[in-house]
């Protein structure tokens, strides 16, 4: 009978020391991160971007893949309407990133695309190189045909500001050359292969003292306001949306901000 008793008595503290136990595993404790049930974002994203985008977006891009090592971003730099009209043809983009709202209407009209969202502002201006050789001190003095303008195309957003610009201004300008985007006018100012032309005013800034922006009457200011939309291309998808969100969000944003660039607003 004793030797039960004590086999009785050891049964019963085993039990308690064990009922009273937590589990570890069951404890939750705030110094784990919570697990997250969003799917990792991977794959091939192709992007079509205005020209001006190339450096801020070139950045925002490789910020994108850095948080999420699964993707690999794709850029087409290229004027808005060059790239809306290569959309509208079947290429094959998920993102599209315009310099002004006329070059997005023309993909959301034909339905490959809709509901684009402003991300930024960019405002154009009169440039000339670092050195001015002609000298150039005002829009009026592009009516000089000694002065050499380049702009851009009549069809790319900076050429149909320009155009708006000068038609404000009241100045005729005959141009040595209309490129098909921004940056190649950029470069010629760069190269002093001209001596006056108009680029926005994040161009001047990239352009690492290259380029003088030089003052533009108040009368025109008005007209050199671009708004710059984007938008998933098609029925969009998750890396598409994930990107445009990334470009409207906190990081998108202060890089476009250091760059230059408006706030949609």
């Amino acid at each position: 009978m004793q030797k039960l008793s004590l086999v009785l008595a050891a049964a019963v503290t085993l039990c308690l020391a064990a009922c009273s136990s937590t589990p570890a595993a069951t404890s939750p404790s705030s110094s784990e991160p919570a697990s997250s049930s969003a799917p990792a974002l991977s794959g091939d994203l192709n992007v079509f971007a205005a020209a001006s985008l190339t450096n801020v977006f070139t950045d925002i891009g490789n910020q994108f893949q850095a948080d999420n090592p699964g993707v690999t971003v794709h850029f087409q730099f290229d004027a808005s309407s060059t790239l809306a009209s290569q959309i509208n043809e079947g290429a094959d983009a998920d993102v599209f990133a315009s310099a002004d709202q006329a070059n997005m209407t023309k993909i959301t009209d034909t339905g490959k695309a809709s509901n684009p969202t402003v991300f930024a502002t960019n405002n154009l201006v009169l440039a000339v190189p670092s050195d001015n050789p002609a000298k150039v001190t005002s829009i009026n003095d592009l009516a000089n045909p000694d002065v050499k303008t380049v702009v851009c195309a009549p069809e790319v957003p900076c050429g149909t500001i320009a155009g708006n610009v000068l038609s404000a201004a009241g100045v005729t300008v005959t141009p040595v050359s209309e490129e098909q985007n921004v940056s190649a006018v950029a470069t010629k100012l760069s190269m002093d292969e001209a001596d006056a032309g108009f680029v926005y005013s994040t161009d001047v800034a990239a352009s690492g003292g290259k380029l003088t922006a030089i003052d533009l009457p108040s009368s025109v200011i008005s007209v050199t306001k671009t708004p710059y939309p984007i938008v998933a291309v098609g029925t969009g998808s998750d890396l598409a949306d994930a990107f445009v969100a990334y470009v409207l969000g906190d990081k998108g944003q202060a890089a476009l901000a250091q760059a230059g660039f408006g706030s949609p607003a």
